[in-house]
């Protein structure tokens, strides 16, 4: 198990790539089992997660060729109907895989992904969508059973906004006979990639990026062949790491039409913008003024980015007010950077941080991907040495986070730490 040694103090300054969207990623491969034949992926990001959507998809079947960020994908032969529990219960994003076997083999058997460190996340949309499709759903053994000859176009009302269960339901309407509507549907724009990519194989999908889509069913698609949009959190993370040190970096292929609430709340923190021809230029010079914020589904201010703002925020001139309304269990971060030196009150789903002068470098321990990102921010800013451990949270999300550090000049090393119990 490794862990990073991150010694503060050091502003960052010169240029970070945005990698590709894991969020995006991982509905991309698997739409790519919608269709027969060989799909292509670029600017795939190497990440954990989507190294385990790959074991998924060969286990389904599929014949997987990487050479670095391009991924061909042969579906030809995949003919797998199993999800196993080995793998899904490793990532959530593995539920994906339902819409489309159901759509095109017409059963599937899907392990239940059951919670997470942060709070529960049922599939009951995805559930109830598929019902709603022509699907029969049977829960066996912790295994969802699904079988349908043919899905129909229905129309589907979710009861509260699930991007995951949005995207297994718009890849289950593609080959569905008739119109699907679904409404309440998520609005991010990881949504709006998927549909693109699958628009340009042969779908028919209109209104992605509002709240209602409609998919008009047709009988096959072409391969997939797109390139993954930019990493919208790691770029709003990279941002924030600007700040906390008081550096000055040019980020790269950051999506800043997609980060309109984020920028505005950096910018509110003072935090300064200027775009150039080489990316948008982020930069601090003082500590960060107050900020408050309720996180909020697209386009309101994102639950992956709240911790990254919290530890901003620990160092901001007053109080900021921040309230989590997505995941019950998101202040998981908070014990950790009270070691640090940081005040944090919380109450329910209200966090009340008071700003300090300095942040202290201490050993402290990751409990989910962006509380990893949160201990890495605060330790760029702490005096010291900060220890993160259960870092292997991190390299789910973000690519080569420690090299993109330390090229902009931070002190950042890997190093592997003994499992418990031993020396």
């Amino acid at each position: 198990m490794d862990k990073l040694v991150v010694t503060g103090g050091r502003p960052l300054v010169g240029r970070v790539r945005i990698s590709g969207a894991k969020n995006a990623a991982l509905p991309l491969m698997a739409a790519c089992l919608l269709c027969s034949g060989k799909s292509r992926l670029s600017n795939l990001p190497d990440l954990k997660d989507v190294r385990t959507m790959g074991a998924l998809l060969t286990t389904l079947g599929a014949r997987l060729n990487r050479r670095g960020g391009r991924l061909h994908l042969d579906t030809s032969a995949a003919a797998g109907e199993e999800a196993p529990y080995e793998l899904v219960k490793t990532m959530r994003a593995s539920v994906l895989v339902l819409g489309p076997l159901v759509a095109r083999r017409g059963q599937a058997r899907v392990s239940l992904p059951g919670g997470c460190a942060i709070g529960e996340r049922p599939i009951d949309q995805h559930l109830k969508g598929l019902e709603a499709l022509g699907c029969r759903i049977v829960l066996e053994e912790g295994y969802v059973v699904a079988e349908a000859k043919r899905l129909k176009g229905a129309e589907i009302s979710l009861d509260l906004v699930t991007v995951t269960g949005t995207e297994n339901l718009i890849m289950a309407a593609c080959l569905a006979k008739g119109a699907t509507v679904i409404r309440n549907a998520a609005r991010e724009p990881e949504v709006v990639d998927l549909c693109n990519a699958l628009n340009a194989a042969g779908a028919r999908i209109s209104g992605a990026g509002t709240a209602t889509v409609v998919v008009e069913g047709v009988e096959e698609l072409a391969p997939l062949d797109h390139r993954i949009m930019p990493d919208r959190i790691e770029a709003g993370t990279y941002m924030v790491a600007a700040g906390i040190t008081r550096g000055e970096l040019t980020i790269a292929e950051a999506p800043l039409e997609h980060l309109t609430a984020v920028v505005g709340k950096l910018k509110e923190a003072g935090l300064r913008f200027q775009q150039t021809p080489k990316g948008v230029v982020v930069s601090a010079r003082r500590a960060p003024r107050p900020v408050s914020l309720i996180t909020g589904p697209y386009p309101g201010f994102p639950t992956d980015l709240q911790a990254q703002l919290m530890a901003l925020m620990t160092l901001n001139t007053g109080s900021a007010v921040m309230q989590e309304t997505i995941f019950e269990n998101r202040f998981m971060h908070v014990p950790e950077l009270r070691r640090l030196g940081a005040e944090v009150d919380v109450t329910g789903s209200t966090a009340v941080v008071k700003g300090v002068r300095r942040l202290k470098g201490a050993q402290v321990m990751a409990t989910d991907l962006r509380a990893s990102a949160c201990l890495v921010l605060a330790g760029l800013a702490a005096e010291g040495e900060t220890h993160i451990s259960r870092v292997y949270h991190l390299d789910r999300g973000y690519e080569a986070i420690d090299q993109k550090l330390t090229a902009a000049g931070a002190q950042v090393r890997r190093e592997s730490e003994p499992a418990p119990g031993k020396k």
